[in-house]
């Protein structure tokens, strides 16, 4: 463990140089990830300092045993301190532990509605809250970047960002598809139906990680549509972007200008590309976006929310929690927990 920490601090001597560079302030997106990781980096080694510190009060309250008058006291205090350095050791050894390179980035996640009609497009809404509700509860911020929704209130599609500290490695384990079991509002005889919808957790690719050539793109631009495909704004500030070696597509309408929806549909390209190269180099593995996606269908499922049970089931790790509504208004640390450490046990990653 120690000679991980000196590893950390030379690196973080390292960052700071970088950072101290008076040319770094026409890079912001190098900035925000040296700052990111600085910090990171820097909250390890004050937890080794802690761990350390805790250590010489164990050696020192030791010497204390030998006191009679001193023993019972020294005996409880030691106690208390194996119990501190225990915890403070299983955390320094998780944050020492390799990592995914994507987990301190940020995150594009789309939700599709799958199977099931517009009872799928008002689940795909359902879970864009969920998530956004968590979100804020952690302080990351959220950025709409196209939507397309129903008639009655749901979502076809929604495409959004999200940015904060390790955004990827708490939602990676997100994407799939999520499968809800409920009695729909329009359901007459109550019969409880089955839909489907499908999360794909995207990190976020910076320029210097995937170059896009320029002749590489055809881009188009629309006027942004609402429910039904009516116009919603007099000028072409929709963009429609075209990856032509692979006829990629993507659109971003949300955004109020032109110029900042080409931006960030760029951004969800090489978010995509990055996505698509990564998934090449892991096919061996099995650990492709297709494969947790698949086509949306009832059967290819990671999760289910069936309400006439109050209860959400990970059949992943075959585990299930109650309290769907204050699950589905964001209170999903505990599953997002359990199921990254479930399922990093099973990838042999602890």
């Amino acid at each position: 463990m120690k000679e991980k920490v000196n590893k950390i601090r030379q690196e973080v001597k390292t960052i700071a140089k970088e950072l101290s560079q008076p040319e770094i302030a026409s890079h912001p997106e190098k900035m925000a990830t040296l700052s990111k990781k600085n910090a990171f980096l820097t909250d390890i080694l004050e937890n080794y300092a802690q761990y350390s510190k805790i250590k010489q009060e164990i050696k020192n309250t030791a010497t204390l045993i030998a006191d009679p008058e001193l023993k019972e006291e020294a005996e409880k205090e030691l106690i208390a301190l194996e119990k501190q350095k225990r915890t403070l050791q299983k955390d320094l050894e998780n944050k020492l532990r390799p990592e995914d390179p994507n987990d301190s980035k940020d995150i594009i996640m789309e939700i599709r509605a799958g199977a099931g009609g517009d009872e799928a497009g008002l689940f795909s809404a359902n879970l864009f809250r969920m998530y956004f509700r968590y979100a804020e509860k952690n302080d990351w911020q959220i950025n709409l970047l196209n939507s397309s929704r129903t008639g009655i209130g749901g979502f076809k599609e929604i495409v959004f960002e999200i940015n904060g500290t390790e955004v990827f490695k708490n939602l990676k384990y997100e994407s799939g598809v999520h499968r809800v079991q409920r009695i729909p509002e329009t359901e007459k005889l109550g019969r409880v139906h089955t839909s489907t919808v499908s999360v794909a957790v995207l990190p976020q690719a910076e320029e210097v990680e995937l170059k896009i050539k320029p002749e590489d793109l055809r881009i188009d631009v629309f006027r942004s549509s609402g429910p039904g495909g009516q116009s919603v704004n007099t000028t072409d500030s929709a963009v429609r972007v075209t990856y032509l070696p692979t006829n990629l597509v993507v659109s971003c309408q949300d955004q109020k200008s032109q110029l900042k929806n080409k931006e960030k549909a760029l951004q969800v390209l090489r978010s995509r590309l990055l996505a698509q190269q990564q998934e090449e180099e892991a096919k061996a593995q099995g650990k492709t976006r297709r494969a947790q996606i698949g086509g949306a269908k009832r059967a290819e499922k990671i999760r289910t929310y069936n309400f006439p049970q109050d209860r959400v089931t990970d059949h992943r790790i075959k585990k299930s929690w109650h309290g769907i509504e204050s699950i589905l208004d964001g209170d999903l640390d505990n599953i997002i927990q359990t199921t990254r450490k479930s399922l990093e046990q099973q990838n042999g990653q602890s």
